[in-house]
């Protein structure tokens, strides 16, 4: 009889180092793929912010404007438009702008520049009255420096500074969605901005 012992143990032992060899490259692709995974889910939720209008304000007002002609000291003619403003401010963040870095290998998201805020007030004004007169006609001109001055008016009426503030906090609370996430995927929070704080992360 033929002895099969040594065909037996070489197939059982070539059978065990394939099912070693599919076996660590089964664990190795499966670690590449969650890597690559984490940072493309990260990456493509960061990319879908873009342009953010966190902050949105809406304010009125009207205005009456005098203009009389004296004459020897004593008016003789006046007339007056009466205009209303409606101001539209915005404050917005350009997240293209943002920079993070997401280190997969050692599951760390690191914030290295945040954007500055871009705030754009938007005036426009109607005129609700004129009160003209024969002698003392409104001219275009008028009316051109009335409403360009009720414009300017509304500007300086917003406080940029508290919008400013209020965008900040609003950026922060919406930029917690993706930290919320990386957190969820295990990732630790590295801001090197030193302007998150007020998430305590």
């Amino acid at each position: 009889m033929r002895n099969y012992k040594p065909i037996l143990s070489f197939v059982a032992g070539a059978g065990a180092m394939v099912l070693l060899f599919f076996g660590l490259k089964s664990c190795l692709n499966l670690g590449g793929k969650t890597e690559k995974s984490d940072y493309y889910i990260l990456t493509n939720q960061i990319s879908k912010m873009n342009k953010m209008v966190v902050i949105e304000q809406n304010s009125s007002t009207m205005q009456k404007t005098k203009m009389g002609y004296e004459f020897m000291g004593k008016e003789v003619s006046s007339n007056s438009i009466i205009t209303f403003t409606k101001t539209n401010a915005q404050v917005s963040y350009d997240l293209n702008k943002m920079k993070i870095e997401v280190d997969s290998i050692n599951k760390k998201l690191v914030i290295t520049e945040l954007p500055d805020a871009d705030i754009k007030i938007t005036p426009s004004v109607e005129i609700q009255s004129l009160d003209d007169s024969f002698f003392n006609r409104i001219s275009e001109k008028d009316i051109k420096n009335v409403t360009a001055k009720a414009k300017e008016t509304a500007i300086k009426s917003i406080d940029q500074n508290q919008l400013r503030t209020e965008g900040r906090k609003q950026l922060m609370e919406n930029l917690d969605n993706i930290f919320v996430l990386a957190k969820a995927l295990n990732y630790t929070i590295e801001d090197k901005t030193g302007k998150i704080g007020i998430l305590g992360l």
